[in-house]
């Protein structure tokens, strides 16, 4: 496992974006988030879908993987949201430093 991962999130709008953002900062699970509008097109109780969302990427540690997951999904408004974490092989070892810093309790 790597010390360090992005994870991808999707929402309705960017008022959410923007809270779920700022609660993940906060509670120090996140030490950046990125959010970026984004066109989704999935597939939906056998029906394809098009929506636009705000996409967050979240640079985190993956030790907390699992309580992110769960602040995630109780402040998020799908039924079943996206929680995707890929893995960091590398990076600027200052910025990836100051991950760490941030994410401490």
């Amino acid at each position: 496992m790597t010390d360090f991962g992005v994870v991808l999130v999707t929402i309705d709008s960017q008022e959410a974006a923007i809270a779920l953002a700022e609660t993940l900062i906060n509670e120090r699970l996140a030490a950046c988030i990125n959010l970026f509008p984004v066109q989704s097109v999935y597939s939906w109780q056998g029906q394809v879908q098009h929506e636009n969302e705000w996409q967050l990427l979240i640079k985190t540690q993956p030790n907390h993987y699992d309580t992110l997951a769960d602040k995630i999904t109780a402040l998020h408004p799908y039924d079943v949201p996206e929680i995707i974490m890929l893995p960091v092989t590398a990076g600027l070892p200052a910025y990836l430093s100051w991950v760490r810093e941030q994410t401490q309790p």
